[in-house]
């Protein structure tokens, strides 16, 4: 165990604020401790002499040496208790208390107060507004719920008190057991990765999983969560979703892109499993923590019912999984082993009269298979078929061939002794086909995540003195925006724009056209302006002849679309030939948890429409970037399909590459737009640019 070891393994703990007044929190806590708990309990109460027969002591320092103290004192003198607790020698601190940033500007004070003191001494805080923590090895509840958790390999946070003391009585009943569990609270000193970070060393500890509203440090938890998934799974419910970064979004990546779907990038990119169910949180977490990872995704379903087999291959079909494809002499095996009626192609159906042999031998027969990489038995309850002893034949089987197996015994209470005995086997029962396979899906989705390779992103040599030159520009905006008329920006991080010049005079245009081979492109250039081609911004295929009036023409639209917008100029650029070219979307929109997510995805016109798109959390390297382009529905269109001339693809795994350096190297780009970014085969070019720039973060990056 690592740091915070202590605070689920001391030897003597105290309540400060424990009383025996009857319906007080510090009496539940107390009871709570003082019932179960191996270790010496210290009451802490300057007005008591003894508490439920326990001697009481008005301080810290009068009482014996303590490694735990749990806080449950009025919220003005939390800061008091915690002072005196540091000064004895205290350093590790649960505040049950409630009062504190939740409840508004006072209560934030505290709060803060409180991190002081925690930094000061260097204290571990669980809290304030916490339920508590449990520890079952050496039976401390150290909380207020209502009873102990069962003992077993999960480690279990929460930012819901409600939802532990809720947990905890479904998991009873199901007996399930638990690690550590640890309600977080406001999280003002210890949040979510201090203790996947702790619970990654306890060698106790199969299985970390954990309900969260909210991850304060997205970008240190991510980077903590892919060391600890190496090893141990982690499988996270997450609620609470927010389109507020929608709304405040002025680009498209950023109206796309918004809090949930960098959740969503930052979990998988994390190596975390999301469950979005308490039930699919514990049938992912009873699978992970007893069972081996499958060798391959074939799955085999073994069953005495042919609805429930039926169900069963639909619930693989859904998941990342597969029905494994039979050789032929597990065929063969099969036709010799079960009666004439039965399938002895996947799924098994060992027909309603099968018995514990028939079943046994099928199983026995299916994962001696080099294609079954895991198994399903499917049972549904007859006159003939003993649950008990197919348990303890499911057992033996799995032991045997080191497969995960998990369990589909239907029914009620005659399962119940069966299900008792899989579990302390390890081999997780379900009533539903669908959450066994989803148990096994979740084992093959963890094999894949720990056996991927370290993607790490490379470093250009790029122009960094000149890119925040341009940035600066924005601090001369009113709207800190910034459009095409700082393209050179691209050009300073290696990403390839067309040949072109923004002008602000009719003769100058021409004069740009001139020296360009072949017609060119016009489109304004404002900050406030973003759909040009809407209100007649854009003119494509322009002679050389005609530059003069279509520069006219273009600043004569805008002004009549947005008579205050400010008119920079107009873009005259190369034209880029489109018809054999694919037009694509890289951006960047950063989010306030997890930092830059980049987008990818189809683009043009139609990037709102279709939104085809990919995200990333920044900085990510050739892998994740290349992962970015295949996910996209349109990728068949940048690998040539239908004739196709396969666009460059290197090119664009590049310059996604190139702009995650980009906006990791400024914190200060806030959101950008490459839009459309033309792939063809003979390259990729970035034709249209915007991006929005804070200019305060600027001022303190590093030149």
């Amino acid at each position: 165990m690592g740091r915070l070891s202590a605070l689920f393994d001391p030897e003597t703990v105290a309540v400060v604020g424990a009383t025996d007044r009857e319906g007080a929190v510090g009496r539940a806590i107390l009871e709570n401790l003082r019932d179960g708990f191996d270790g010496e309990v210290v009451p802490i109460n300057p007005s008591r002499e003894t508490v439920l027969g326990l001697e009481c002591y008005p301080d810290a320092k009068s009482a014996p040496p303590i490694e735990l103290a749990v806080v449950v004192v009025p919220p003005d003198i939390v800061s008091d208790s915690i002072r005196d607790l540091a000064e004895a020698g205290v350093a590790n601190v649960v505040v049950i208390t409630a009062g504190f940033a939740e409840t508004g500007s006072e209560g934030a004070k505290r709060e803060r107060r409180l991190r002081e003191l925690a930094a000061e001494y260097d204290l571990n805080v669980v809290g304030p507004n916490s339920l508590g923590i449990m520890a079952t090895p050496n039976g401390m509840n150290a909380s207020f719920g209502p009873q102990d958790a069962l003992e077993g390999s999960i480690s279990f946070l929460s930012q819901s008190g409600a939802f532990i003391t809720a947990v905890l009585d479904w998991a009873t009943d199901e007996g399930i057991g638990f690690q550590n569990v640890v309600s977080l609270g406001n999280k003002a000193v210890l949040d979510e990765t201090d203790f996947i970070r702790e619970w990654d060393d306890d060698p106790e500890t199969d299985v970390i999983i954990g309900y969260l509203e909210d991850i304060d440090d997205g970008q240190t938890f991510l980077e903590t969560a892919r060391e600890v998934t190496d090893e141990t799974p982690i499988v996270l419910v997450k609620s609470g979703r927010t389109d507020a970064g929608a709304k405040a979004a002025s680009s498209h990546t950023g109206a796309i892109a918004g809090s949930e779907r960098a959740y969503e990038a930052g979990l998988e990119q994390a190596g975390v499993l999301r469950a979005h169910s308490v039930q699919e949180l514990f049938d992912y977490a009873r699978a992970l923590a007893g069972l081996p990872e499958p060798d391959t995704d074939g799955v085999a379903v073994v069953t005495n019912a042919g609805g429930p087999g039926v169900l069963t291959t639909d619930a693989v079909g859904d998941s990342t999984l597969e029905i494994a494809d039979f050789t032929d002499e597990t065929i063969t095996a099969l036709a010799d082993a079960m009666p004439d009626e039965a399938n002895v192609y996947n799924p098994i159906d060992a027909i309603g009269d099968a018995d514990v042999d028939r079943f046994g031998e099928a199983l026995e027969i299916a994962l001696a298979d080099p294609n079954v990489g895991s198994a399903v038995v499917v049972a549904a309850p007859t006159a003939v078929l003993s649950y008990d002893d197919l348990a303890e034949t499911v057992i033996e089987t799995r032991e045997a061939h080191e497969t995960p197996v998990v369990t589909c015994l239907m029914g009620g209470k005659r399962v119940r002794d069966a299900e008792a005995t899989l579990r302390e086997a390890g081999i997780p029962n379900y009533f539903d086909p669908s959450r066994a396979v989803s148990g096994l899906d979740a084992l093959a989705r963890f094999r894949d995540i720990h056996e991927q390779s370290t993607d790490d992103p490379e470093t250009f040599d790029v122009d960094r003195a000149r890119a925040r030159d341009i940035l600066a520009r924005a601090d001369r905006r009113d709207n800190n925006r910034l459009g095409v008329e700082s393209m050179d920006l691209l050009e300073a991080y290696g990403i390839s724009t067309p040949t072109g010049e923004i002008v602000d005079d009719p003769a100058r245009a021409r004069e740009v056209a001139a020296e360009i081979d072949g017609d060119v492109v016009m489109k304004i250039v404002s900050p406030e302006i973003s759909h040009k081609s809407d209100i007649g911004g854009v003119k494509v295929g322009v002679a050389t002849d005609d530059v003069y009036d279509a520069y006219e023409d273009i600043v004569a639209r805008a002004r009549s679309y947005q008579p205050d917008a400010t008119i920079v100029g107009v873009q005259v650029q190369e034209l880029v030939d489109l018809e054999a070219a694919t037009e694509t979307i890289v951006g960047m929109n950063r989010d306030p948890q997890f930092g830059p997510l980049l987008l990818f995805g189809l683009g043009g016109i139609f990037v709102e429409i279709l939104e085809d798109t990919s995200v990333r959390i920044a900085p990510i390297g050739e892998r994740e970037a290349r992962e970015m382009i295949d996910e996209i529905q349109a990728a068949p269109l940048l690998r040539g399909a239908r004739g196709r001339e396969s666009a460059d693809i290197e090119g664009v795994v590049e310059t996604i590459q190139r702009l995650s350096q980009l906006v990791t190297d400024f914190p200060s780009i806030l959101e950008l737009d490459i839009n459309p970014l033309v792939a063809s085969a003979d390259g990729v070019q970035a034709i249209d640019l915007r991006l929005t720039v804070d200019t305060e973060t600027l001022d303190t990056e590093n030149q």
